[in-house]
């Protein structure tokens, strides 16, 4: 299956190959053919990067999903964030152009906010990235009250970020809800009392590895200055 947002490059792709080829038979010509293989190379693996596998998984209470496919790359604490309340833990996601780049909501909840932050394209697996570059950030609530953010955040070669969520949305944990086109990153923010199952350096795959369990107890309801900090986002 092939994200249907990678279908013009590859429909691009696959009309310069047949122009090539054609030509390069028309002219006797051996310089496009050699273009024509180019293409056609370069073709399936647009066609690769925008593989979309169906995957199943079983989910259980309380458990945390990875969003996306790749290595982990760092986890840390996150201090103050408005939408947690408090401290939490940030779980970092490198997605190189082999990785599957189809992103995966990590939790059955509700959407509580989405924002899109324009920025740089440094690297990815820079730790500045984190802040500075392109990114999307996601806030929701979990099914038992849990406060949970994600980002996707753009790399070095990536210039456009696919989100498919809204305020209010129901989603559901492993559903797609956009992409990262060529390289990219993600991270989750977590409760800081989550019970992690992945360390750095872990390959984990979207909406099959267990990121971690979040906490049994949902945290208080929002205060009056939680809504105003979350306008702020």
């Amino acid at each position: 299956m092939i994200a249907r947002e990678g279908l013009p490059f590859i429909l691009i792709g696959l009309a310069l190959t047949i122009l090539a080829v054609w030509m390069a038979t028309r002219f006797d010509s051996k310089s496009l053919l050699i273009f024509g293989s180019l293409f056609a190379l370069l073709t399936c693996f647009t066609a690769f990067f925008f593989r979309d596998p169906e995957r199943q998984f079983e989910m259980s209470e309380n458990i945390i999903i990875s969003p996306a496919d790749g290595k982990v790359i760092g986890i840390e604490t996150a201090k103050s964030h408005p939408f947690l309340q408090g401290d939490g833990v940030k779980v970092s996601i490198f997605l190189n152009v082999f990785d599957v780049h189809v992103n995966r909501v990590p939790a059955t909840g509700k959407i509580d906010y989405v924002k899109y932050n324009p920025g740089k394209f440094f690297a990815a697996f820079e730790e500045k990235a984190s802040e500075l570059n392109e990114q999307t950030e996601i806030g929701m609530t979990a099914t038992h009250g849990q406060r949970i953010v994600f980002k996707q955040i753009a790399g070095l070669i990536a210039r456009r970020i696919v989100c498919k969520l809204k305020e209010g949305d129901s989603v559901t944990a492993g559903e797609r809800f956009g992409l990262i086109r060529f390289g990219s990153r993600t991270e989750l923010f977590l409760p800081s009392n989550t019970e992690l199952r992945i360390k750095v350096g872990d390959r984990v795959v979207g909406s099959q590895s267990i990121i971690g369990k979040l906490p049994e107890h949902s945290p208080a309801r929002p205060t009056a200055s939680m809504e105003q900090s979350r306008e702020r986002l």
